[in-house]
């Protein structure tokens, strides 16, 4: 039996968000530095992206991380309810997927180059989900807003699928963008405010180092 209450806590430890599931979230990990979020007129001569790989605070830092992303914000997108939140979408019942907005600089990344980073931080054949965090919250999406970017976007996934590289299919959405819901204050910089959260530890860091030993090229 004790056996048993340790996986279970493992597995309650290694999962996005859970500390997070309390009237009292925003207080349930320590915040070790301060991040200075940009405004809207701040970002307002940035280009966005939409992508969705798992959780969003493992996402946002790897975007964060790279040369030419000015900011990134976790939030909601690819549902129907009119406002999700963490809470709601955790039930797998609103179709809305944790998601990020990055505002990059066109001049300096491209945004073929945004779904190069988007593919080689996750593992893209996982349907609904990326370890340790499955359900369709989770599901492996990038939203589209016009015609050049979804021709991008299922090229790369094309020659991706033809590589060889996976022995299973792609399991990326590529869908049209509607609107992005952006997530509640404590999950914002999620990452770099709580290194030491045992999900940030155990999968989130471990996952941007991944990203980061790959593509050297492309960071900050």
């Amino acid at each position: 039996m004790k056996y048993t209450l340790l996986f279970s806590l493992l597995i309650i430890f290694a999962s996005c968000g859970v500390t997070n599931d309390s009237p009292n979230a925003e207080s349930a990990a320590p915040q070790a530095v301060k991040v200075a979020k940009k405004t809207p007129g701040e970002l307002d001569k940035y280009a966005k992206a939409y992508f969705a790989s798992g959780c969003f605070w493992c996402v946002e830092a790897v975007y964060e991380s790279v040369r030419g992303v000015e900011e990134a914000v976790s939030g909601y997108a690819g549902g129907k309810h009119p406002n999700p939140t963490y809470r709601l979408i955790g039930t797998g019942t609103t179709g809305h997927s944790e998601t990020v907005e990055v505002y990059y600089d066109p001049e300096v990344v491209s945004f073929e180059t945004l779904v190069k980073v988007y593919y080689g931080s996750q593992d893209p054949t996982t349907v609904n989900g990326q370890h340790p965090d499955y359900g369709s919250q989770y599901r492996s999406i990038i939203f589209y807003q016009n015609d050049e970017e979804k021709k991008i976007a299922e090229d790369f996934k094309a020659k991706l699928d033809a590589s060889g590289e996976y022995s299973k299919p792609i399991a990326t959405e590529i869908v049209p963008f509607k609107k992005f819901y952006p997530a509640e204050d404590y999950h914002q910089d999620y990452e770099k405010l709580n290194p030491n959260q045992p999900y940030v530890r155990s999968v989130s860091i471990p996952r941007l180092k991944r990203f980061q030993k790959k593509f050297p090229e492309l960071l900050k």
